[in-house]
């Protein structure tokens, strides 16, 4: 067996892994690299691997960092299935017609104002392209083993992260091979608790909080947040993730509302995939905590906006207001339009509620840019710029060190992935000294061979 580390290897993007086992070839996720734009680039190159050899694709979740890349396998040959749980699927649905309407629009208006160093600036995939991606779906069912060939079979397991997320187990020749997927948390107010393996011959977890240990309660920072900013009688945005951080967010607004501890500001929420989040919310109530009660209390507390005509009428609006749209690393979508709004006014809050990645425009808010670049222009930065810690959706160093905690037996080979250089030692360091476990920082593209008869634990010695 081999694996071939295609994305998300020494970044947080990109997640796509390639296992090769007697003629088979199965990618787990498919995803979309962001941030730095050396990374981004690669979204343009066809993968180094013949995509039509690619028998299936198995899916831990709808991020699109995990399934944004789907519509260029298909165009570059892929016709395999593509197995995910119902909601990974409704969501994969939303994300990916929602990123290709994002390129079109980028691509049109760069054509427009001729800002683009393409002549004719082109989308990286269009809406009809997104499209032909769905009829290779195939829905499964937690918990159940699906067999792809004789020697190779698989389940999903619930993790946590977002509504219909799993982690995967894979039998090969009779070895366990686990992909982690993004880890949720424990306690988290929309979903349960993620479930953890029992056995992994072969280990692949993600780190992209491996360094980091989050507070202990976000709802209370996120309160002391609203109160300071609602101080100076400005705009509050937050950029957030259409699936699930919103949620979480409208969720915690209401509720701190409805108990008189946050002041009562009209609430917005801009981003119509998000929107369409809530009702696959609905739509898969087993997968989720949210009573109808919750969602009574949501609705009634936050004002969906529905159409780009009233995002301008609210930007022109200039009484104190809390605006949640998407995207979470401000990497397109309507966020920027009230960025290009409000960023310039003192009297303006940005609360970032969630990862920011190197070379988003979330991340050089964070490290104090005293302007950023958005649709061809640079614009200055005057508001103040919070981070909420603790909102995050990804398990933190000692949440990702639990979720191995009922392992019968250390794992033969495990692989750090899914983070940055700190994220990902700083999980190092930690399985080392809490487990004694040994473990290794692939390299994007690298190829690592896994005889599975000399597979051995990895405790060190």
């Amino acid at each position: 067996m081999t694996v071939q580390f295609l994305g998300a290897a020494g970044t947080v993007t990109g997640s796509k892994y390639l296992l090769e086992y007697a003629g088979k070839r199965i990618m787990i996720d498919c995803g979309l690299f962001q941030g730095l734009k050396e990374l981004r680039e690669r979204n343009w190159l066809p993968l180094p691997i013949d995509a039509a050899t690619v028998d299936c694709v198995l899916l831990t979740h709808g991020h699109l960092d995990h399934v944004g890349y789907l519509p260029l396998l298909v165009k570059q040959g892929f016709r395999g299935k593509i197995h995910g749980t119902k909601p990974t699927l409704d969501i994969t649905r939303l994300i990916l017609l929602d990123s290709a309407k994002i390129h079109e629009e980028d691509a049109e208006r760069a054509n427009r104002y001729q800002y683009s160093k393409h002549h004719p600036a082109k989308p990286l995939y269009t809406s009809l392209e997104a499209e032909r991606v769905f009829s290779f779906f195939q829905s499964e069912l937690p918990d159940e083993w699906i067999t792809i060939d004789p020697d190779i079979s698989f389940r999903m397991r619930y993790n946590g992260h977002i509504l219909g997320s799993v982690f995967i187990e894979l039998k090969i020749a009779g070895k366990t091979i686990v992909f982690s997927g993004d880890l949720g948390r424990p306690d988290d107010p929309l979903l349960f608790d993620p479930r953890k393996p029992e056995h992994a011959d072969v280990l692949f977890i993600e780190s992209t909080y491996g360094n980091t240990v989050h507070p202990s309660d976000p709802e209370l920072a996120l309160r002391s947040a609203i109160l300071s900013a609602a101080k100076k009688n400005g705009t509050i945005i937050i950029p957030s993730f259409a699936v699930e951080r919103t949620q979480l967010i409208m969720y915690y607004l209401s509720k701190l509302r409805a108990e008189g501890q946050i002041p009562v500001l009209p609430v917005y929420m801009d981003s119509p995939m998000a929107s369409h989040v809530l009702d696959v919310f609905t739509h898969n109530s087993d997968w989720h905590k949210l009573s109808p009660d919750d969602y009574t209390m949501m609705h009634d507390a936050v004002h969906l906006i529905t159409n780009p005509q009233e995002t301008e009428r609210i930007c022109l609006n200039t009484h104190p207001k809390i605006v949640i749209a998407a995207a979470g690393m401000a990497s397109g979508g309507r966020i920027l339009t009230y960025f290009e709004h409000f960023l310039g006014d003192s009297r303006s809050t940005v609360l970032l509620v969630g990862h920011q990645a190197e070379g988003t425009r979330g991340r050089a808010l964070l490290d104090g840019a005293a302007s950023i670049k958005m649709r061809g222009k640079f614009w200055p930065v005057h508001a103040e710029v919070l981070q909420i810690q603790g909102l995050s959706a990804h398990a933190d160093r000692n949440e990702l060190t639990d979720w191995l905690s009922d392992l019968e037996t250390a794992p033969g080979k495990i692989f750090i992935v899914h983070g940055e250089k700190d994220g990902a030692e700083g999980l190092q360091k930690e399985l080392q000294q809490h487990y004694n476990y040994r473990s290794t920082l692939p390299k994007l593209y690298e190829i690592y061979e896994l005889p599975l008869e000399s597979i051995v634990n990895t405790v060190l010695l």
